[in-house]
């Protein structure tokens, strides 16, 4: 039968002749897991020394698959652990339908479109292959594998020892019998995957790593990919990804949420994430192959830094301000900037009306005290909030809704903001940040970062605040200046204070931190913790991912600080180009000039502009050539394109 099947697969091969073939493993590379280990742990998941034996079966995987032991020897060490019935190998095939790996499911269409030219050849077997290899359009008659022996119980008994695939050196014997007068390239994870294009039967080893890297197997490999899209990418194949994502880099600083890891991780982009903030010369080093940067605010994406991003194509700022980047320099060069300008909020006025009650009731000195074991129960300078006036200087998002719980509590709410903003339920808009400092019983601060804003409040704003007034700053710490606080606080100036955000901080957890704020004690010292809750940074962590997804795989811009902003549909059945270009007169013209002489047929077409960018997205049929897209690329006011499909 097999001798059969041989000489079928010899005259299939001559048929395409000088063609591609392409040879890929099973086990850990069409599926997630090595079946035969899988198998395992399904059968004897109910007995008593189960975990101890499936361990050895798996210990006994790798070592075959690294090449410290002799194929036939692991697998029949294997076979002797293993306690398997029929219906255990029909459980194996459910959970392997689950578990075929992301980028061959992403590839079904590459699969079937090159089922003659692909072989299965693995040294596993067919009772749980072939109904995986037939989902994914694969010919049978294309599939090589050892089978199972079962007695009349459907017990496992053993194998079928005349398949040349149960002994050392079956991949050899097997292909070298196919005698492939092609283009032989081998995709897997083992070892004798690799023996294959070391006996000169192949041209090419792939070292396929998306479910398990082996070092002895990478180390002789031609190539190590994680994923079939690169495979496919390489070799100019029809793939499901126009860019590879595990060839795309996301670089996560400043211990950003779980959440935005495991976003980029699940689709497959090749994720690096670091506790700490990076400074300049570190991080000019490390974004020369960064596609996509997350950061807090503590990372500065300064010109030096963005000029040399050669490849970043979106920066995700984890917090509401983006005054750390340079977005002049970043629009310039088309890079999207995404941030998340209301997840954080309500955590940050939580802590402003927290810190200010402990403050007004001066709760600190006394619980110091209290450790100290003094007792000291009076109601000497300890107030409530109801009733006073509460200024803000800002009035953005954290402002209005510190205004709404503020009047809750029963405090008359005045603010000012440069930009002319509605009032909210009986807030007072103010005309100068004077106005505000001379009626209010606590100043709060609610600014970003910018340059105009540094060190905003000094000596003589804090003469302007009424005496014994309760300061806030939980916006950003270059606006204070620090020793006129300092001042303040030690003149009874200010009676209280609450600072979570200072001028200098401290990269990582680790790192010192130091003030003159420190040991003042009718201060409240925070470390940036204002939107440091676990609610806040889960909702920031899934957010900022979204629209920066959105960005990548779909070219949406929404949410974009300096893009204009487009909400684009799903592309089906066409490719986008998606081009961002200097707006200037005249580029649509360019560009419709380029569709005409090339005869691109457009199916769908969107456009949006600001003051110094232009966004086209032209979703168009597949059939255009190199030629159309370098010229589009030649336009000269293009800044960014991309092709997705």
């Amino acid at each position: 039968m097999l001798n059969l099947r041989l000489q079928k697969t010899k005259q299939i091969v001559t048929a395409i002749k000088e063609q591609k073939i392409f040879i890929i493993d099973f086990d850990s590379t069409i599926t997630k897991v090595e079946g035969l280990d899988q198998l395992a742990a399904i059968a004897l998941s109910n007995s008593p020394e189960g975990e101890q034996i499936v361990q050895k079966i798996k210990d006994l995987t790798d070592l075959g698959m690294n090449g410290e032991l002799s194929f036939s020897e692991a697998l029949n060490q294997r076979l002797a652990l293993l306690s398997a019935n029929k219906k255990h190998v029909d459980e194996l095939v459910l959970f392997l339908k689950e578990n075929i790996s992301e980028s061959f499911e992403r590839n079904k269409k590459f699969l079937s479109e090159y089922a003659d030219q692909i072989l299965v050849i693995s040294s596993g077997f067919k009772d749980f292959i072939l109904p995986i290899t037939t989902i994914l359009g694969l010919k049978p008659e294309n599939v090589y594998a050892n089978t199972f022996v079962y007695n009349e119980q459907g017990d496992i008994i053993g194998i079928d020892n005349d398949n040349v695939l149960a002994n050392t050196g079956g991949k050899i014997k097997l292909v070298k019998s196919l005698n492939l007068d092609a283009h032989v390239s081998v995709i897997g994870d083992g070892f004798t995957d690799f023996e294959i294009k070391q006996s000169g039967l192949a041209d090419r080893f792939y070292a396929f790593i998306e479910n398990v890297e082996r070092k002895k197997v990478t180390d002789v490999a031609d190539f190590s990919i994680k994923s079939l899209d690169e495979f496919l990418f390489y070799n100019q194949l029809p793939r499901g990804q126009s860019y590879p994502k595990s060839l795309i880099k996301v670089l996560l600083l400043e211990n950003v949420h779980p959440a935005a890891v495991e976003a980029f991780e699940s689709q497959g982009f090749d994720v690096e994430f670091h506790k700490g903030a990076m400074d300049e010369d570190e991080l000019i080093e490390k974004i020369k192959d960064v596609s996509i940067i997350g950061i807090r605010s503590k990372t500065n994406l300064t010109k030096k830094v963005l000029e040399n991003a050669e490849k970043l194509m979106a920066i995700g700022a984890f917090c509401i301000g983006t005054n750390q980047i340079d977005i002049k320099t970043a629009s310039e060069k088309g890079i999207a900037i995404f941030n998340a300008p209301y997840s954080n909020t309500r955590s940050v006025v939580e802590l402003v009306i927290g810190e200010m009650i402990m403050l007004i009731r001066k709760v600190f000195p006394k619980s110091t005290s209290m450790h100290e074991g003094v007792w000291d129960k009076s109601a000497n300078h300890s107030f409530e909030v109801r009733g006073k006036k509460l200024g803000m200087i800002g009035y953005g998002h954290i402002g209005t809704q510190l205004s709404v719980i503020g009047e809750a509590l029963g405090m008359e709410i005045y603010f000012y903001d440069l930009v002319d903003k509605m009032p909210i339920g009986n807030a007072k808009k103010c005309r100068t940040m004077e106005e505000v400092f001379r009626v209010a019983d606590v100043v709060s601060l609610h600014i970003d970062g910018r340059k105009e804003n540094t060190n905003l409040i000094g000596e003589k704003e804090f003469s302007q605040m009424k005496d014994g007034v309760i300061f806030m700053n939980l916006a950003r710490g270059s606006v204070v200046e620090i020793p006129a606080l300092v001042n303040a606080l030690k003149s009874g100036k200010i009676h209280g204070a609450g600072v979570d955000v200072f001028p200098e901080e401290p990269k990582t957890n680790s790192d010192p931190f130091v003030s003159e704020l420190m040991g003042l004690s009718n201060v409240i010292l925070t470390p940036h913790i204002g939107g440091s809750t676990e609610e806040a940074q889960q909702g920031i962590g899934t957010y900022v991912p979204e629209r920066l997804l959105e960005y990548i795989n779909n070219g949406s811009t929404t949410g974009s600080v300096n893009f204009p902003e487009l909400t684009l549909p799903l592309l089906k059945n066409s490719h986008r180009m998606l081009h961002v270009h200097k707006n200037v007169p005249g580029i649509l013209a360019k560009l419709n000039n380029v569709f005409a002489k090339h005869n691109i047929n457009v199916t769908g077409q969107y456009l949006k502009t600001d003051e110094t960018l232009g966004y086209v997205i032209v979703d168009i049929e597949k059939s255009y050539s190199r030629e159309f897209v370098q010229d589009i690329k030649a336009i000269e006011e293009t800044i960014k394109f991309r092709m997705l499909f």
